[in-house]
């Protein structure tokens, strides 16, 4: 038997139009004849897509599932300002598949928000706020001081693995009632992440396609931005062109960022530090690697960080950034190949993918809802990316054991 589905045929046109969809193109990704899909768009027909066909319809659309039950048109999408630097041609622009994302996430936040009072909830407000005429020394302490993470922490993280200091500081910032999201369909020279500015439950989305520690340095990064109350999308390298309105609050970002993860007391209590003094052209690659390792980031954020610090020379920076960048892209090569090699064990795993993509906090309130009759089984499954109900109880425990 196949049951057929209670979709909302205008948010199923709207979903098509959106994706630039002709019909005959849509019953044809649909596997069903023209006039068969017209039905489905039509209200004042009975004729309704079955589950299965409706999963295929969500990915020629790049829409979650869920998208088509809702009670009315989604809108409300806000454009994110572009803060990334400017390629040659002095054009920015998204790719489909980076404003797929942020339309994805805003909706992703919308309906957390919706999810929470309907089980009877409170979203709490954000109260973090920075001014881009402060210190970012100070901003960066206060960052870290909110968070509750300590330099004990940090050294222990570095025994755990690589991914360890990204996990950490997620946690941490999700328990201020921070969306935290990964993307995966975006490459990372295109974007390292983006930011939605919210007095309640503001949002962090990642580029899952960055190196672990360029990714825990764009979600400091991207909280910078929500302390600032600035909505946009950033990448890292502060050195290049920009539009001179954008430049200031991504440099005033990455410093503060630098100074909540690398904290300039604890960065020059080291004895390495110490023994080399101020503006030293001295440093040894395994020194470098090793600071780098204890505060989980990567060698340039570190090195900058010294800089900044005066504990070396523009010229000794600029030489070794120039000599990492080859480095850094084979690294970036290698990542990628690893995260190809590994999709056949995430189709293995699949409740873990979703985990890390959607996090903790979202995860968890849609399961609450689901266990509260908020939601069917079925909406729940398409929330999580048209996840198999055979895979739920160990989603479970990630969220509620793990």
């Amino acid at each position: 038997m196949h049951f057929r589905t209670n979709i909302n045929p205008a948010v199923l046109k709207w979903a098509r139009e959106s994706a630039k969809l002709s019909v005959e193109q849509a019953a044809k990704k649909a596997g069903v004849k023209t006039e068969r899909y017209m039905a489905w768009e039509d209200p004042d027909d009975e004729a309704k897509p079955t589950i299965r066909q409706l999963r295929t319809v969500s990915r020629a659309f790049h829409r979650p599932l869920s998208l088509f039950y809702l009670a009315e048109v989604p809108s409300g999408f806000q454009p994110m300002k572009d803060l990334r630097r400017l390629p040659s041609d002095g054009l920015l622009i998204y790719s489909p598949e980076l404003a797929y994302e942020m339309e994805l996430a805003q909706q992703r936040r919308e309906l957390s928000i919706d999810l929470t009072t309907a089980i009877g909830e409170q979203v709490a407000p954000f109260a973090l706020r920075a001014s881009i005429d402060e210190d970012p020394e100070d901003v960066g302490r206060r960052i870290r001081e909110a968070l509750g993470i300590r330099f004990s922490d940090q050294v222990n993280w570095k025994r755990r693995g690589a991914l360890e200091p990204f996990k950490a500081w997620r946690r941490a910032i999700e328990d201020l009632d921070v969306l935290v999201f990964q993307m995966s369909r975006v490459d990372s020279s295109e974007v390292c992440g983006f930011a939605l500015a919210a007095e309640a439950r503001p949002m962090i989305v990642v580029n899952r396609k960055d190196v672990p520690n360029r990714r825990t340095f764009s979600l400091l990064h991207e909280l910078a931005h929500l302390l600032l109350g600035q909505s946009g999308a950033s990448d890292l390298d502060v050195e290049a062109l920009r539009p001179s309105e954008t430049q200031a609050a991504e440099v005033f970002c990455n410093a503060a960022a630098a100074a909540a993860l690398m904290p300039r007391e604890r960065l020059l209590g080291i004895d390495v530090v110490q023994k080399h003094g101020t503006r030293s052209n001295a440093w040894r690659e395994n020194d470098l690697r090793e600071l780098a390792r204890t505060f989980g980031v990567s060698r340039e954020a570190l090195l900058r960080r010294l800089l900044t610090l005066n504990r070396t020379t523009s010229t000794y920076y600029n030489d070794k950034a120039e000599q990492w960048k080859d480095e850094w892209e084979e690294e970036q090569k290698r990542y990628r190949k690893q995260l190809q090699d590994s999709d056949k064990e995430f189709i293995r795993n699949p409740p873990l993918d979703v985990f890390y993509e959607l996090g903790r906090p979202f995860v968890r309130l849609v399961l609450d809802s689901m266990n509260a009759n908020v939601m069917t089984l079925n909406e729940a499954s398409g929330h999580f990316g048209n996840l198999r109900l055979r895979h739920f109880s160990k989603l479970e425990q990630h969220v509620y054991t793990g």
